[in-house]
């Protein structure tokens, strides 16, 4: 549960305000603006403080108590690009054949360590998948070449495999996908902090999932209840 005591204004005010700056292409200055004309006077630098503070948080109870649940068979991974003091960093993202949002991981270097550690992250959060389809990137060959090689030492093979698939048209939909969070980090400047930048990401993605319908309730309450259920 997240916890806002101690804070000047209400958890009711600070939702609204990290929703509207997670949701749209909005800086901290508009939020401030339009905070102000709702009767609530909050300086864009208190708004970027909450970002960092609750959005990560947010994705978290989001992933760990109101997301969806599928067996992903057949996955879609890709790297795209967020700046970071001004230079290049690496956002990995996969998605499912229905476009779902698997799981993401910012990485300062785009290797086969890099893959290897992002493939982890998501085979821990939802288990082996069958296929995964990448890009001609040799790292990403490579960690998941590693990964089947593991899974020859543990005497799995041939029951326990990844097909590894390389084909530039299957791989469509994650890069397409990359748009709704390219839509939010291109007209930025780029991210000071390491932190701050994990934390951001975590609220672009958690709005995306939202949107994509991989609330438990989505059927039944709009995009702003769902979020606003995160922090009840």
């Amino acid at each position: 549960m997240l916890k806002f005591s101690g804070r000047w204004y209400s958890k009711e005010i600070i939702m609204q305000a990290l929703r509207f700056y997670l949701s749209y292409s909005l800086s901290y200055r508009d939020v401030e603006e339009i905070m102000t004309e709702r009767g609530a006077a909050i300086d864009h630098s208190t708004i970027q403080r909450w970002v960092e503070r609750y959005a990560k948080d947010l994705e978290m109870v989001f992933r760990n108590n109101y997301r969806k649940h599928k067996v992903y068979v057949s996955w879609r991974m890709d790297e795209t690009y967020v700046k970071h003091k001004g230079k290049w960093v690496y956002l990995y993202r996969a998605i499912d054949k229905e476009g779902d949002t698997l799981e993401f991981m910012v990485s300062e270097k785009r290797d086969a360590a890099a893959a290897t550690k992002f493939f982890k992250k998501a085979i821990d959060e939802h288990g082996l998948p069958e296929k995964v389809t990448v890009d001609k990137s040799g790292a990403n060959e490579a960690a998941l070449i590693h990964l089947n090689c593991m899974l020859c030492l543990l005497g799995l093979w041939p029951h326990v495999w990844i097909d590894i698939r390389q084909m530039k048209f299957l791989n469509n939909p994650i890069e397409q996908d990359h748009r709704n969070i390219k839509r939010r980090t291109n007209p930025m400047l780029g991210f000071k902090s390491w932190g701050s930048m994990e934390s951001t990401i975590a609220g672009y993605e958690l709005i995306n999932m939202l949107r994509k319908g991989q609330h438990i309730h989505a059927e039944n309450r709009t995009i702003y209840e769902q979020f606003y259920e995160l922090a009840a």
